[in-house]
């Protein structure tokens, strides 16, 4: 079954431009022109990702992303202006997966949707153990779920791709690059802050279920699974 993705813009043009492209790729869109049609597009389900404005009127993309947040970790792609940068920032730390600036290529655009798909689905895991875990944490492949000490962490699929990888070679120290790759997949290439977004967002989450150094940064080369995942004394 195709793949269903929702497009937020309130600009016609931008709208029927990504749909096109996607449309080719293979991938049925539907769209919303405001934050207020996006919520009632996600309340009604059948959604596998949304291409989501930033600069939306009246209910910016920030607040519907931050709605949707409360309840699900769909896969959410931003689109911002090229001088947006401090809300592209605050929109991968609000739970975001990736951003696309505009003007955009619509080709790039669908290059990520697909690396996000690819990520937030199950095929691409049945070869391998469906279970990896190190001190309380614990990361299911198949069911695309996490664990602290039995409750769940929500992660989005690219937060849930980075944990994956370092959850599997726990003793090996990560460059941003490879955490790249590991969440994006081979040849699309992301600022260092937007990994560094990624990470900062999986520590917050855990603090808050009362995790100790979730992932330790090595100075000078990148990040590594931390060496005490228990909890706070």
């Amino acid at each position: 079954m195709a793949h269903r993705i929702l497009v937020v813009d309130d600009e016609p043009h931008i709208r029927d431009v990504i749909c096109f492209a996607l449309e080719r790729a293979g991938i049925v869109s539907t769209t919303a022109r405001n934050g207020t049609e996006a919520m009632m597009a996600f309340h009604r389900g059948n959604i596998d990702l949304i291409v989501l404005d930033i600069g939306l009127p009246e209910m910016d993309g920030l607040e519907v992303c931050r709605q949707i947040r409360k309840t699900s970790g769909l896969p959410i792609l931003f689109l911002s202006a090229r001088d947006e940068e401090i809300d592209r920032v605050l929109g991968l730390e609000i739970g975001g997966d990736d951003y696309v600036t505009k003007p955009f290529s619509p080709r790039e655009l669908v290059a990520r949707v697909k690396a996000i798909l690819k990520r937030s689905g199950n095929g691409s895991f049945e070869s391998r153990e469906n279970i990896v875990a190190a001190g309380e944490v614990s990361l299911d492949r198949a069911g695309r779920t996490v664990t602290f000490g039995g409750n769940a962490i929500t992660t989005t699929a690219l937060e849930f791709s980075i944990l994956e990888a370092l959850l599997s070679r726990p003793d090996m120290v990560f460059s941003r690059e490879q955490l790249m790759e590991a969440a994006y997949g081979p040849g699309i290439y992301v600022a260092d802050r937007t990994i560094d977004s990624h990470i900062r967002n999986i520590r917050a989450k855990f603090s808050a279920a009362g995790a100790v150094g979730i992932i330790a940064a090595v100075h000078g080369v990148g990040f590594k699974l931390g060496g005490d995942l228990g909890r706070k004394p």
